[in-house]
């Protein structure tokens, strides 16, 4: 008797994962820390906007906003770089539901981070 009422209930479960899954959305802010090569500390607050497959945005840190350029969406992965001082910093990221996982590529040497969504 348990296993119906538990099969429901686990249904409506999935089901609702699944939907959130499908309708995570990139778009806004997400703040974060990256540990840059060297140790040091970056906080960051990526804004991005989502038209279509075509990601822009701004990228904010203490030292002012960069354009986020070249910008990709393919389901819940996507791809940017930024240009800081003559310089392309290549981006690849994936969307989760409550944070997105970003590798940084500094001429090399890959940083992983993880933003999270501000309210």
């Amino acid at each position: 008797m348990k296993a119906k009422k538990f099969l429901p209930i686990a249904l409506i479960a999935v089901a609702l994962l699944f939907i959130m899954a499908v309708f995570a959305d990139l778009n806004g802010k997400w703040t974060g820390i990256i540990k840059i090569p060297g140790g040091d500390d970056l906080n960051v607050t990526y804004t991005f906007k989502v038209d279509g497959n075509k990601l822009t945005g701004v990228a904010t840190s203490p030292s002012g906003d960069v354009s986020i350029d070249n910008g990709k969406v393919d389901g819940d992965k996507f791809s940017f770089s930024v240009n800081v001082g003559g310089t392309d910093y290549p981006h690849t990221g994936k969307l989760y539901a409550d944070s997105c996982g970003i590798d940084i590529d500094f001429g090399g040497m890959k940083v992983h981070t993880k933003v999270l969504r501000t309210k």
